[in-house]
């Protein structure tokens, strides 16, 4: 098997979310905490998409910022292509940004308005020297807006002149620009209309087959997530609880979260089926529970689960952090 493309050990964020001093001075208060990805490890092969998913606040969004550099990590190693991406030299980070992009969920915030679209899809060809002259921009600036279903015309026109899916491939455009392996996609179509998303993901899929792209792919919907990955991870409060083949995770999900984001899922085939409804809330992260974060609303939960932090190991082909999986209590 070829090395992995991308490579994520032990990746760990901690953000600083407490009070003014004064205020903490005044009320009496330490300081407090958040940790927003805590220990999260993987990798993923060339040409392949792993997909994260998870409720809200569970971390995702923020793994896909600190491998493309919007955010520093805490602790952890993040391997590009075998480099160290924190440790190696800035010439050499420069060429591994332009190796790797990202599309952010939101084409409304992520288009500066009061740039053209040219300006736009421009920029990183300008900022990474692929190109000479406006000639020569406008002309890949065409060929880049062609190759995501638009009009090469689009280029004179304004973020507002565009509907939201039209907005969402402007970003795709430039994210492709610079001639990328490996695209961050953090909820890319979550801010579409639902027969817009399948057009922005066959866009993908398509781009994915032609160029050998490289996708992590971040999103709270299973339904995009089946569609679109090969591998599967599943993270709660900042924590890899399962990680599976598509196929494998689907039909034989092992950690009990799984279970309930997969029997939360509508299907009309299997009305008949008793269904695990997502029990209670995801707990404070600034007050996250002792042991096995999930034990508050895992009905396998035992004294084990709240005492003791599972590790995510691997079983039966399926990297599981449960202590009932891995005593055989989950059935």
């Amino acid at each position: 098997m070829s090395a992995p493309l991308v490579e994520v050990q032990d990746l760990a964020k901690v953000f600083d979310v407490s009070p003014p001093w004064l205020n903490r001075l005044v009320e009496r208060k330490p300081r407090a905490f958040v940790h927003a990805v805590d220990g999260v490890s993987f990798a993923i092969e060339r040409g392949k998409t792993l997909a994260l998913v998870g409720e809200s606040g569970c971390g995702k969004s923020t793994v896909a910022r600190l491998l493309v550099g919007l955010h520093g990590a805490t602790r952890g190693v993040v391997r590009f292509d075998g480099e160290d991406v924190a440790r190696a030299s800035a010439g050499t980070q420069q060429q591994l940004r332009r190796r790797m992009q990202m599309i952010f969920q939101d084409p409304y915030a992520s288009l500066n308005p009061r740039w053209k679209v040219l300006d736009i899809v421009a920029e990183p060809l300008r900022e990474h020297g692929l190109v000479k002259g406006d000639a020569e921009a406008r002309q890949r600036v065409g060929e880049l807006l062609a190759s995501v279903g638009l009009n090469p015309a689009d280029a004179e026109k304004f973020p507002h002149q565009f509907s939201g899916g039209q907005r969402q491939r402007i970003s795709i455009a430039r994210a492709l620009a610079s001639r990328p392996e490996f695209l961050v996609c953090d909820e890319p179509t979550s801010a579409l209309d639902v027969s817009v998303q399948a057009q922005v993901l066959n866009l993908m899929k398509d781009l994915q087959r032609e160029h050998g792209l490289t996708y992590l792919f971040i999103s709270h919907n299973l339904a995009v997530v089946r569609h679109v990955a090969d591998r599967v991870g599943v993270m709660y409060l900042g924590r890899l609880v399962e990680m599976a083949g598509k196929a494998e995770l689907f039909a034989r999900p092992s950690h009990p979260y799984t279970r309930m984001l997969l029997d939360a899922i509508p299907d009309i085939h299997m009305t008949g089926r008793a269904r695990t409804p997502v029990q209670g809330e995801v707990p404070n992260p600034l007050q996250p529970p002792s042991g096995c974060s999930f034990h508050p609303r895992c009905p396998l939960a035992d004294e084990r689960c709240r005492r003791e932090r599972p590790e995510l190991l691997e079983i039966r082909g399926v990297r599981v952090a449960c202590h009932a999986v891995q005593e055989g209590r989950a059935g």
